[in-house]
């Protein structure tokens, strides 16, 4: 493929908190502006209200790096489902819409956008004890459809990306969208992964908002420096993409007015790989 030059990959997260009309207005002026941007998203407070309104329980389990992630039974594959491609996806893309944009909505199961192969176990701890889980319905990128992004890339259109992904042999499996965005990055060979939250940047406490680490550097393998606050993932996600060769990762507040604006200016934590 083509590579194009200063490609952007913004992931909304889903918090409440966080400010998708604002990002979604972001995102337009960079693509009116010419940059090629990708958008990815979540959506976990719409996953959680879908989950509480039709009886399905929400659990997470924790690694023991103590990384937490979203448990993924077969009724929860189905609200995640529902919930991104059904909820948040539709909103994203009416508010760009509304921002003079064409953009064109996506999970990974469109024309295998995201391949994965889906992991048998997990090891978790529960109770303090360590156990293994073999039900969890996620999985592992193996593989990205990148000549769909670039198509529609160099149409002029905007691609608005989440999970689900689907294997090599039709099982539809979860994927933090984190990792997702990091994985579309490494994909197109973008310039920029940024991953926008509901807090304002890695903190030094998470009880202070105010300790934003201007820079974090995260082991090449390994427990990443802070794992509290859904901070965990999004680290491992930065090191993957850096890994990818992505040459910039941010983490920032979504819940700015200018949330991209401000973030690309500077009001972020740039994730950077320790040395070997």
């Amino acid at each position: 493929m083509k590579r194009m030059r200063d490609i952007l990959v913004v992931k909304a997260g889903g918090n409440a908190a966080v400010r998708s009309q604002a990002i979604c207005a972001d995102v337009a002026a960079a693509h009116r502006g010419g940059r090629p941007v990708i958008f990815a998203h979540g959506g976990s407070a719409d996953i959680d209200g879908l989950a509480e309104r039709l009886g399905v329980p929400t659990r997470r389990l924790v690694a023991p790096d103590g990384v937490s992630a979203r448990y993924t039974d077969k009724p929860t594959l189905e609200v995640v489902q529902l919930a991104l491609a059904g909820a948040v996806k539709p909103r994203l893309l009416a508010a760009l819409r509304a921002c003079g944009v064409d953009a064109v909505g996506l999970t990974g199961l469109d024309a295998g956008l995201l391949v994965a192969a889906r992991k048998p176990a997990h090891r978790a701890v529960v109770d303090g004890r360590r156990v293994v889980i073999r039900d969890d319905l996620v999985g592992r990128i193996t593989a990205v459809n990148d000549a769909l992004l670039s198509t529609l890339l160099a149409s002029g259109l905007l691609p608005v990306v989440s999970p689900p992904a689907v294997t090599e042999d039709g099982l539809v499996v979860n994927i933090d969208a984190d990792r997702v965005a990091a994985a579309l990055a490494g994909a197109v060979g973008a310039d920029t992964l940024l991953l926008l939250t509901g807090a304002s940047g890695v903190l030094a406490d998470r009880h202070d908002e105010g300790s934003v680490l201007p820079v974090c550097r995260v082991p090449r393998r390994g427990t990443p420096p802070v794992v509290t606050g859904g901070m965990g993932v999004k680290l491992v996600a930065a090191r993957e993409a850096l890994l990818s060769g992505v040459r910039r990762v941010l983490i920032a507040d979504g819940r700015r007015p200018h949330p991209v604006r401000d973030a690309l200016a500077g009001a972020c934590t740039e994730v950077l790989l320790e040395e070997e």
